[in-house]
């Protein structure tokens, strides 16, 4: 079965003043992706989230020229082949790196959804995995930045739909993190697993301060502290205290990741499937983690694509994680674009794979087609 066709679609939407949150990255004005769409010569059609990092019509010329022409004419199953080709031509040798990474992820979640489509089976199914309840925690782009008391209503509001865990944005100062922090563990008790994200945010001697403080909340995990190449500080910071730190949402393809697992420094393993290299560099990722016993919490992107794909694929390997759930206020991505909603939140808070071929999801070209790209940052 020979690609075709391959072809990006850069999309987004403007934030509401009174739906955007702040974070340590700054305050949402915007929201981007970049779908993938591959036609095959078997009249099969593949659809592929790749994260826009944060300049998605870049990304979208990435695909739509290098990506096309390594790819036409190749058989759509063999995404092994398919993506050590583009790695050693974008990615391992004078390429573009990062940005040929996430371009990789849109075009493998395709791929994989033809391999879906050939096979007529669920995604989990292809994996080797079976629909079973997957752990979420509440969090996606809100939980940011306000007064601790609002934070701890905000959280009490998605313990009540069922989540058992959330996460919370820090990042701000130590003295603000730990008063928004206390607050919310004062408002859900010990029986919660509260989470915190600093957004590469920490320096060293910030993680010194305030992990006391987290030692004695209880915190499930402080996720990404510095930046995904600081791996030294990660390796410090990791001896600071019994809360386990989190990274991988910027890590790319398994060769990032090996060095990040073995130095022992994470306790939980984050990949993006629409950043890392889709679901097949994934595989390999969740195998490096495995092997240490270590659990695989992807981070998920903007749409309803990585959302689906992320619960089949953690129904699909042995050492699943937490499942993000996104509790943004506004967001037609997850919302609108395709024929129903990519999961729901049981009361034990959990969710289950779509049971339909591939992820189970019918994207809406119309809406897409009425959310063409807005150029600029995501957040300021």
């Amino acid at each position: 079965m020979k690609i075709t066709q391959i072809k990006a679609f850069p999309i987004s939407f403007p934030v509401p003043a009174d739906k955007s949150v702040t974070l340590g990255i700054g305050r949402s004005v915007k929201r981007d992706a970049v779908l993938v769409r591959v036609e095959t010569d078997g009249g099969l059609t593949g659809w592929g989230e790749a994260h826009h990092g944060r300049c998605p019509g870049a990304i979208a010329k990435l695909i739509d020229t290098t990506l096309r022409e390594l790819v036409l004419g190749r058989d759509a199953l063999d995404v092994n082949g398919i993506g050590s080709h583009v790695y050693q031509m974008q990615i391992g040798s004078h390429g573009m790196g990062a940005a040929a990474a996430l371009a990789l992820s849109g075009l493998d979640l395709a791929l994989w959804d033809i391999r879906c489509q050939a096979a007529s089976m669920p995604l989990h199914v292809m994996l080797g995995g079976r629909n079973k309840p997957v752990k979420a925690y509440a969090g996606g782009i809100s939980l940011g930045w306000q007064a601790p008391d609002s934070l701890a209503e905000e959280a009490k509001g998605h313990v009540e739909q069922g989540y058992r865990a959330v996460k919370l944005r820090m990042g701000d100062t130590v003295a603000n993190d730990i008063a928004r922090a206390s607050a919310v563990r004062r408002a859900l008790g010990d029986s919660i697993d509260i989470l915190v994200d600093a957004n590469t945010r920490y320096t060293l001697d910030d993680v010194r301060r305030i992990m006391p403080a987290y030692d004695e909340l209880g915190i499930g995990w402080l996720e990404e502290p510095f930046p995904a190449h600081d791996l030294g500080l990660y390796v410090r910071a990791a001896r600071l205290g019994r809360t386990p730190l989190a990274a991988g949402e910027n890590h790319y393809t398994r060769y990032e990741f090996e060095p990040l697992i073995a130095s022992e420094s994470v306790g939980f393993v984050q990949p993006d499937l629409s950043k890392t290299g889709g679901i097949t560099e994934s595989l390999k990722i969740a195998a490096l983690a495995g092997a240490r016993r270590l659990s695989v919490n992807p981070h998920t992107s903007a749409t309803a694509i990585n959302m689906a794909t992320s619960i089949s694929f953690l129904c699909g390997i042995d050492n699943p994680g937490y499942f993000e759930a996104d509790l943004t206020l506004y967001n037609p991505f997850r919302d609108n674009m395709t024929d129903m909603p990519p999961y729901r939140v049981d009361t034990n808070g959990c969710v289950q794979a779509l049971d339909g071929v591939g992820i189970g999801l019918k994207v809406d070209e119309a809406f897409i087609a009425t959310h063409p790209l807005i150029e600029g940052p995501c957040y300021v």
